[in-house]
């Protein structure tokens, strides 16, 4: 199946790694009318008759399992270090994203070292699945680093996740590292008094610093939940946590580089 071919269930279109006009102007030519970014007559081009193995009913079950393993304690009793990985991605989602890691010296705050590595994403942006996106980047730079951080954070959320797995806490247990979630927005949850709860169980913090808007901590794996907090507090000057800020911040600046180097 083309993939300019898979439309949303209400027949909006979607989008498309060569833009949304390149996904017009194919199913045009493939005798499919679009008006308003919807298929025309979405019925009668409607295809259901395929086989599949439903992959996210797998990836489902495995994040269920994953988050019977994930543990809240305080494995790193001193942190020495602290590092903060994002992913910048490319305008065309067939070029390489970049990935970015920030180390720092937790006590002085100090910048020590950073990593960068370019790869494909394989996976699509999918809500609550996002690990299986990143993880593979996350990977890549972690083998870069000569000396294990004691404490790893991440751009998404740890336990404050519908099935208490998400990518801080994939990533924690797939590294075994004790790992933090920074989201810039709520996935999920309720906030009151800047608790996050899910079913009446506390699973992070919105945590707010200089009157920003805040963002969203939530423990990985091998973190207990009141420490994920205090780290980040301790670590952030602004909105995001420094080693988050420092790693989008030579994430983007890199891709901006290359971008211009091939253009």
């Amino acid at each position: 199946m083309p993939c300019y071919k898979i439309v949303h269930a209400d027949g909006r279109l979607g989008g498309f790694g060569g833009g949304i006009s390149d996904k017009i102007r194919r199913l045009r030519n493939d005798g499919i009318h679009v008006h308003n970014r919807r298929l025309v007559d979405f019925d009668n081009h409607f295809y259901d008759d395929f086989r599949t193995t439903y992959p996210l009913r797998i990836l489902r079950a495995e994040q269920i399992s994953l988050s019977k393993k994930v543990q809240l304690v305080d494995e790193a009793q001193e942190i020495d270090t602290i590092a903060g990985i994002d992913v910048a991605y490319p305008d065309s989602e067939f070029e390489d994203a970049c990935g970015a890691c920030a180390i720092f010296d937790y006590r002085t705050k100090q910048l020590i070292d950073t990593h960068l590595v370019y790869a494909k994403t394989d996976f699509p942006f999918i809500s609550t699945y996002f690990s299986y996106r990143e993880l593979p980047i996350v990977e890549r730079l972690m083998n870069h680093v000569t000396v294990k951080p004691s404490v790893l954070l991440l751009d998404g959320n740890g336990i404050l996740h519908p099935y208490r797995c998400g990518f801080a806490s994939h990533a924690g247990l797939r590294l075994d590292i004790p790992t933090i979630g920074v989201a810039k927005t709520l996935l999920y949850g309720t906030v009151k008094g800047g608790l996050v709860t899910i079913n009446d169980e506390s699973r992070g913090y919105a945590l707010s610093l200089k009157g920003t808007k805040p963002v969203f901590v939530s423990p990985g794996h091998l973190v207990s939940l009141p420490r994920s907090r205090t780290i980040v507090q301790t670590i952030s000057h602004f909105k995001n946590p420094e080693p988050l800020r420092v790693a989008h911040r030579c994430a983007k600046e890199e891709l901006l580089e290359h971008r211009e180097l091939v253009a």
